[in-house]
């Protein structure tokens, strides 16, 4: 079998063999090229797509840049930061401030008890209201005669110790009436002392819709306290000469309420004074 010019011819009778090595040669140089070339093409297309990501994590970080930038250039740079602020910084003064004022050293004291000494200071209104009782005030009165406003050695006691005057008020409620007297010293101890060498007894004061009452020969019920450079001293009884026992509960609530607005009207008085001292003193 022949073919045309210049083609290889084998086969029976075509005298010529094929270069099978050459052959083979060819054939593994076609494969190294064909796998060259998809290496190639998956370097470049992983090229390719590296460089899309790198492209978009460029732009991501264009953006956030721009956007760092922005909040950034709002914010002024460590060293521009002042220093100092406009504002004053707070002060402490190391100086503890004064003690307030002792209400009692101002009715203790004649030099700082200043406010006026008067019926009205003391027993103010026409009423007194403890809780659910009602006591009406009576009669009323201020001397310096302190001995006149006493019963047995109390006078004495008064006039020794320094008694400078004497405020007296009368109150009655359901047929029991309670009579104070406060007698005024120049110092805290003279009252103390007063009030504690009691006898005798502050007068009935009766008057002002209120008849005499503890009698002569009477038993009333008779108390005495100090407060400041005041001595205060209450009798009380009923208005109709009947003599107190222990079992007359109302008499003894009676005394007790009128000795304890007492006691509060003088403690009153030192705390008004002890505040205008305050309000008065430099910041």
């Amino acid at each position: 079998m022949s073919f045309g010019d210049g083609g290889p011819s084998w086969g029976p009778g075509g005298g010529q063999t094929p270069d099978w090595a050459a052959l083979a040669d060819e054939s593994a140089a076609r494969n190294r090229r064909k796998k060259w070339l998809m290496i190639g093409g998956g370097v470049l297309a992983t090229a390719a797509i590296g460089a899309i990501v790198a492209t978009a994590v460029i732009s991501t970080n264009k953006h956030n840049g721009d956007n760092s930038g922005k909040n950034a250039s709002e914010l002024p740079a460590p060293t521009d930061l002042p220093d100092e602020t406009a504002e004053p910084e707070p002060s402490f003064s190391s100086v503890a401030p004064p003690p307030p004022p002792d209400p009692k050293d101002y009715v203790s004291d004649p030099k700082k008890d200043r406010a006026p000494i008067t019926v009205d200071a003391f027993f103010p209104g026409k009423k007194l209201t403890m809780g659910d009782r009602v006591y009406v005030k009576g009669a009323t009165q201020q001397t310096k005669n302190c001995a006149a406003t006493t019963k047995g050695a109390l006078g004495s006691i008064l006039v020794n110790n320094g008694c400078d005057q004497v405020v007296r008020a009368t109150y009655s409620k359901d047929g029991i009436a309670v009579t104070i007297g406060i007698a005024v010293f120049p110092t805290e101890a003279r009252a103390k002392k007063a009030a504690r060498q009691s006898s005798g007894s502050i007068a009935t004061l009766s008057g002002a819709g209120v008849p005499a009452f503890c009698p002569p020969g009477s038993v009333c019920r008779r108390t005495s306290n100090s407060y400041g450079r005041y001595a205060y001293f209450a009798i009380s009884g009923f208005t109709n000469g009947k003599s107190v026992t222990t079992a007359d509960k109302n008499v003894y609530a009676a005394g007790d309420d009128l000795t304890d607005f007492t006691f509060r009207q003088i403690r009153r008085r030192g705390e008004l004074q002890a505040s205008a001292a305050a309000t008065a003193q430099p910041g």
